[in-house]
């Protein structure tokens, strides 16, 4: 599964890029560019597309949080992973709202980084159930959402099933698809159906922001 996986790593250190891609390359992904700077970052995921960015939040030219907005902007179904070397809690929310799909700590672990990667490809939760709550109502708060040049704003009801919004409420609410079955007594193939409906319907690459549109929209 991990070869079908297009991989941009954008860190402006040069031994960060070149172990990021050997551990991924190793694992079977394909890193298809890097980029030093921010901006540099924006031109590569339009040349090249990839399934998933790796950013680091401390870039040049432009931040990794400006640079974040600008490809969520022109690649709504690219998966985003901000890389730091702190979590702090004004960066996680500015980054969900911004479009990121979660967080990738430097200091992690680097054998769990191949597995996040993957799950921000299938578009699942990168972030604990507490955490997301967090930052889904700090993003909300400070972070309106931006605005459409469509005549209305779309809401669940003008997009989506029955069936899709009652799985939608419980993405914001942070449960998987194993659980989200379970609740809704429910096979985990057509849970999995839905989430795909989803994200197409909401333009949106993962659940993280699918979540935040539902939060956004009073349906969480």
């Amino acid at each position: 599964m991990a070869k079908s996986i297009t991989v941009l790593i954008a860190d402006d250190h040069g031994v960060v890029r070149e172990g990021l891609r050997a551990m991924l390359e190793r694992e079977g992904f394909q890193v298809v560019a890097e980029a030093s700077t921010g901006r540099e970052a924006i031109e590569q995921v339009s040349a090249h597309n990839p399934q998933v960015v790796l950013l680091d939040i401390r870039m040049p030219d432009l931040d990794g949080l400006q640079a974040l907005a600008a490809i969520k902007e022109a690649h709504p179904h690219t998966a985003v992973i901000m890389l730091t070397s702190h979590t702090y809690p004004a960066y996680l929310a500015r980054a969900v709202a911004y479009g990121a799909a979660g967080f990738l700590s430097k200091e992690v672990d680097p054998a769990k980084i191949p597995a996040t990667v993957r799950a921000a490809a299938e578009g699942n939760h990168l972030l604990d159930r507490e955490l997301l709550q967090m930052a889904l109502a700090t993003a909300v708060a400070d972070y309106p959402t931006p605005q459409t040049t469509a005549e209305f704003t779309p809401t669940p009801d003008d997009l989506l099933t029955e069936a899709e919004r009652r799985v939608l409420r419980l993405i914001g609410q942070g449960l998987d698809n194993t659980a989200i079955a379970q609740s809704l007594h429910l096979s985990p193939n057509t849970i999995k159906t839905h989430v795909r409906h989803i994200f197409e319907k909401l333009h949106v690459s993962d659940r993280t922001q699918a979540a935040l549109w539902a939060v956004r929209h009073g349906f969480a």
